[in-house]
């Protein structure tokens, strides 16, 4: 955790302090100037309960191994009995009468009490190679369980990602609806002093109040939009209570980067995907194990060797056995099973059967893969379009709004004009700062279509 902390105050640029904080374990958040997705993805891979969920089945993955590798290894066992047994009456004069042919004064106690003790070590020399594609299929499925963790946190990553872009949006949503506030605040205070000077009219400052008005709805819903949209990404990135620090903000919407605007390869891009993508590579390992589970099944049709080696004591009377009253034995055992009823032969094709399915889905999700890369790459390719040209109509807007303002303080211009003029500029606005995110999201859509983003959070990881 310090280390996570510690590589928040480097991507955050954190102040002195705050790197104290984070080199103690303490969350940084709350001295960040400016929340960056890197950082969040961060904070999410570390805290996310889903992650650490995933995590624990790793653990439980891991320990099926050994249980597994464990079969290679001698079983050894220890036993004691003490037996209290009272001799019918036939049994009590038989044992009597065979006593007494050695010892005339023999007695025979009744009830008699017989105390006993064994050690017994037994290996499996040979099992049909059961053992080995047991151990395989165990290491297979410990490897699905590393890649099923990936995955939660390519899925977590995507989601924090959206989340992120969401509240970017509303916030630049709302400094959109916060500078038409304060055009139309400018415009007011002009017409009254038009107004007052005998060369305004009251309907045009009755106008501009109504859009400020119109400008702050616009900014409240907006600012609804980002506090639900932060309290979704608070969620997912594990911070306590959902809740979001007070004093931390999002890292603003920056124009889009040369690097942002190249065109992706869709002949590198997919077969990236399929050596990265977590949910590929964990169908991958599932056919392995099941492959592993079939040759396991074979086993049955072989032979099983057994090695044992008990040493056994029993005294009657007395618990305090010694030396004489053990023997031992070296026991080879070997065991064929002729008919079973059919069920080995049932568990064989079972298996079969799994492995066909495991390789059918393999086949699917990588038809499934394919295609998401392709949809993302079009996707991208549509947003750096869209991107282009509403930066191009932005900029048309924002000087067709400028002229049209400084026509109707010159009195050529009518109030109506000016209106849509500074509309048309909000919404122009918009929609660039929409296109800007979509472009955004759209690389790292790409990004998750790949399997990139874990390459990207695994790197900026100490």
């Amino acid at each position: 955790m310090k280390k996570v902390f510690a590589l928040l105050s480097v991507l955050v640029g954190l102040s002195p302090v705050a790197a104290a904080w984070a080199s103690d374990g303490a969350p940084p958040l709350e001295a960040m100037q400016a929340l960056r997705l890197e950082t969040a993805l961060a904070v999410a891979v570390a805290d996310n309960p889903s992650v650490e969920a995933a995590a624990a089945r790793m653990a439980q993955a891991r320990e099926r191994v050994v249980q597994a590798r464990s079969r290679y290894w001698p079983r050894l066992d220890a036993g004691a009995s003490a037996i209290r047994r009272s001799l019918s009456e036939t049994d009590r004069t038989g044992a009597l009468a065979m006593s007494r042919l050695f010892d005339p004064s023999a007695e025979v106690a009744d009830p008699q009490e017989i105390y006993g003790a064994n050690l017994t070590l037994s290996w499996t020399v040979f099992d049909g190679f059961q053992r080995k594609f047991s151990v395989a299929a165990a290491e297979n499925a410990r490897l699905e369980s590393d890649e099923a963790h990936r995955e939660v946190i390519r899925l977590l990553l995507s989601a924090v990602a959206g989340a992120y872009h969401r509240a970017q949006l509303a916030r630049a949503n709302a400094a959109i609806a916060k500078a038409d506030e304060e055009f139309n605040t400018r415009q007011v205070r002009d017409a009254r002093i038009r107004h007052e000077a005998g060369s305004g009219s009251l309907s045009a400052i009755l106008n501009f109040e109504v859009q400020v008005n119109a400008a702050r709805f616009r900014w409240i819903a907006a600012r609804q939009e980002y506090d639900t949209a932060i309290a979704a990404l608070a969620a997912l990135m594990g911070l306590e209570e959902a809740a979001f620090p007070e004093n931390a903000t999002l890292a603003p919407l920056v124009p889009e980067t040369e690097v942002e605007m190249r065109t992706p390869e869709t002949g590198s891009e997919i077969p990236f995907a399929m050596s990265h993508r977590p949910d590929v590579l964990l169908r991958e390992k599932i056919v392995r194990r099941v492959e592993a589970e079939v040759s396991a099944a074979k086993g049955a049709f072989y032979p099983v060797v057994e090695l044992a080696g008990t040493v056994e004591g029993e005294r009657e009377g007395d618990s305090g056995l010694e030396s004489d009253d053990f023997g031992n034995a070296v026991i080879l055992r070997l065991n064929y099973n002729l008919f079973s009823g059919g069920a080995d032969r049932a568990r064989l094709r079972e298996a079969g059967a799994r492995l066909r399915e495991a390789e059918k889905n393999l086949e699917d999700r990588r038809l499934s893969v394919a295609s998401e890369v392709r949809d993302a790459i079009s996707g991208l390719k549509a947003a750096q379009e869209g991107l282009r040209l509403e930066r191009e109509n932005a900029e048309l807007v924002r000087r067709n709004r400028d002229l049209v303002e400084k026509e109707y303080q010159a009195g050529q211009e009518s109030l109506v004009r000016l209106n849509e003029a500074q509309r048309d500029l909000t919404q122009a606005r918009s929609r660039l700062a929409l296109a800007r995110v979509s472009l955004q999201q759209a690389w790292y859509a790409l990004d998750t279509a790949t399997g990139n983003s874990l390459e990207i959070i695994d790197s900026s990881l100490p």
